[in-house]
């Protein structure tokens, strides 16, 4: 491995795999969306008290985000992961930033739990469970506080190994 990757290479497999989580869903759309609209109108049929009208389409919609914010996430930061790993952080700072910003991959998945619980629970209960906050703030929190020791480096010089005699 490159030199320059050991030190974010946690962050680069969080980033990876969040990558390879949105890609298996569009692949699983594209194969089997049955699999998907199966599971909701299952739990609308089971718990019809829960749904309205537009419960069917919203849950759809709910994991199709999951598949945008994986791959649009996952895009930026790897992108943002290679760029620490070619900053002049100190060796501690660039894993702590690239696996910050590695975890910006829960996020896609707080959408993915309101997909698969929206059903048996009800889209507003599923919206506001405490596992899908947990994620989101975990994932957007993550992200930001990793971008910003990457940005406090790039134009403020935090963060950053002395300068070589």
């Amino acid at each position: 491995m490159s030199k320059e990757l050991v030190n974010v290479k946690l962050g680069l497999a969080m980033v990876l795999l969040g990558l390879l989580f949105g890609i298996g869903l569009g692949v699983t759309f594209g194969l089997n969306e049955d699999l998907y609209q199966g599971h909701i109108a299952a739990g609308i049929a089971a718990h019809p008290e829960l749904h309205d009208a537009g419960s069917k389409n919203t849950i759809w919609r709910w994991v199709q985000r999951a598949h945008f914010h994986a791959t649009g996430i996952g895009a930026f930061s790897l992108g943002l992961v290679l760029v620490v790993a070619l900053s002049t952080m100190k060796a501690q700072w660039k894993k702590a930033a690239a696996v910050l910003i590695g975890l910006g991959e829960l996020y896609p998945l707080s959408w993915f739990t309101m997909f698969w619980l929206a059903p048996s629970i009800g889209r507003k209960a599923a919206h506001q469970h405490w596992l899908v906050d947990t994620l989101t703030y975990i994932g957007v929190g993550g992200l930001l506080l990793g971008l910003a020791l990457l940005l406090a480096n790039l134009f403020l010089h935090a963060f950053a190994e002395p300068p070589a005699a």
